[in-house]
């Protein structure tokens, strides 16, 4: 029996336990690389430092200095002959010629609004004049432009000026007609020159360029008169202001840093706008020491009629106005770059890339592709330090002519982001303020309008990954 139970022993079968066989999935491993890319890139993306972007666009930077100025003319106060009261054949602002009609004097007041006169009835334009002023109006609305206001002064004064003959021809028949029905005796005065009549006065008309003094400045102590139709007068007094000139100047006290930077830049003429109408002129610019100040003296040759009411004027002197690519001021850095000759410059591998033949120590050529970010007037190439190193020798196409990398050169430029990494641009500075540049719309190597590039250049490295 216990041998049976031997056999049973002898024939029991071994059994051993293997580890099973594991069955990779290559779904799930993607997924867990994405995932860690994503893990990283997140937290890359939370613990750098946090990159702003600016959006180039066009735009300009105006410098410049607003002052109050002294209006002087080549004008006379002309006084009345008689005493009496004045009766006005002209319109203000009217041109007359040489004994033209200006104003007439009589004892007692003339009733100019009698409405018993056949030519009281209003003004008649005859049609040339109509046509021409509806012509005016149409080309100034088909170039209307928003943002240039002072058009519309310019529409003003060439309707007031068109109008100004017909009116200022009815309104002397008109006076004639009121004269002559009204039966009182009148004393008719002439213009003694051409010019242009202004019915106020201040006791401005005679001072010059040589004679004004800083009291002509004091606003406080200014007073101007107004000479209407029918005000009684006394032989001797102003009845009106007669303005012989084109030409007329502005005199304005400069401070001592104007003043400095147009003598250091010896500036004869500068743009000025005319804050009453925003309009925009050139003057000739002449300097004036006195007691002290010295003053600036704008000359104009036109468009003195515009202004022959005022005798003060607010002018911004514009010293320095640049229209072009407006980008911050922190965006600008400096990097160096190695600079060759152009002629060292050439295409060649599997593309048609820029690039260098380098020759090696062991005198084998290679082609290197570079990549250009500058070439200046004089032909010398800016190309990265990154892509080849000091000392490699290059060699000029179908030459034996070499080049020893070496020598670099400075540009300032910004990191554009437009393709997700950063890349230096330079850029070519026009104007700027205290944030703010203009540069040079246009440049080879450089922006464009609607560009996307980093707003603090040193928050970042050439051909690093931008996030936007």
């Amino acid at each position: 029996m216990s041998k049976k139970k031997n056999s049973r022993k002898n024939r029991a079968v071994s059994i051993k336990k293997y580890r099973g066989r594991l069955d990779l999935n290559l779904g799930i491993i993607l997924f867990a690389v994405v995932l860690i890319y994503l893990l990283v890139t997140v937290i890359s993306y939370f613990s750098r430092d946090n990159i702003s972007v600016y959006e180039v666009r066009r735009g300009s930077i105006v410098r410049d200095n607003t002052y109050t100025g002294l209006v002087i003319r080549e004008e006379t106060a002309v006084t009345a002959e008689d005493e009496g009261y004045v009766s006005y054949y002209q319109n203000e602002n009217s041109k007359v010629r040489t004994g033209t009609n200006v104003y007439a004097l009589s004892k007692e007041p003339v009733n100019t609004d009698s409405e018993n006169s056949d030519t009281a009835d209003g003004i008649s334009l005859n049609p040339d004049l109509q046509t021409g002023i509806v012509l005016q109006i149409q080309s100034y609305n088909e170039n209307y432009n928003a943002n240039d206001f002072s058009k519309v002064y310019s529409l003003k004064n060439t309707i007031n000026t068109s109008l100004q003959d017909t009116y200022s021809l009815t309104r002397t028949q008109q006076l004639d007609a009121v004269i002559k029905e009204s039966g009182i005796e009148v004393q008719s005065c002439k213009a003694s020159r051409d010019g242009i009549v202004a019915y106020t006065v201040d006791g401005y008309e005679n001072v010059t360029k040589d004679s004004f003094t800083p009291e002509h400045f004091d606003l406080t102590e200014y007073e101007s008169t107004t000479l209407s139709d029918q005000m009684k007068i006394r032989s001797g007094d102003p009845v009106y202001r007669l303005i012989t000139s084109e030409n007329w100047s502005v005199i304005v006290p400069l401070d001592e840093a104007t003043a400095d930077t147009l003598i250091e830049d010896e500036v004869s003429s500068i743009r000025v706008r005319i804050d009453k109408d925003s309009e925009s002129m050139w003057a000739d610019l002449t300097l004036i020491e006195k007691d002290g100040t010295c003053y600036g003296c704008l000359d104009f040759d036109d468009s003195m009629i515009r202004y022959a009411e005022d005798r003060f004027l607010n002018v911004e002197l514009i010293l320095e106005d640049e229209s072009g690519l407006k980008i911050p001021r922190s965006a600008v850095v400096d990097q160096k770059f190695y600079a060759i000759p152009r002629e060292f410059i050439t295409t060649g591998g599997n593309s048609s890339s820029d690039g260098v033949m380098v020759q090696k120590s062991n005198g084998d050529i290679e082609f290197v592709p570079v990549d250009i970010y500058d070439v200046s007037d004089e032909g010398e190439v800016c190309i990265s330090r990154d892509e080849i190193r000091e000392g490699t020798v290059i060699l000029k196409p179908d030459s034996a002519e070499t080049c020893v990398i070496g020598k670099t050169k400075t540009l300032q430029g910004v990191y554009n982001i437009n393709k997700g990494y950063a890349v230096f641009k330079k850029v070519k500075i026009l104007c700027e303020n205290d944030e703010y540049y203009i540069v040079r719309e246009g440049e080879d190597y450089s922006l464009s309008n609607f560009d996307h590039i980093v707003q603090n250049g040193k928050t970042v490295n050439a051909d690093e990954v931008v996030f936007q």
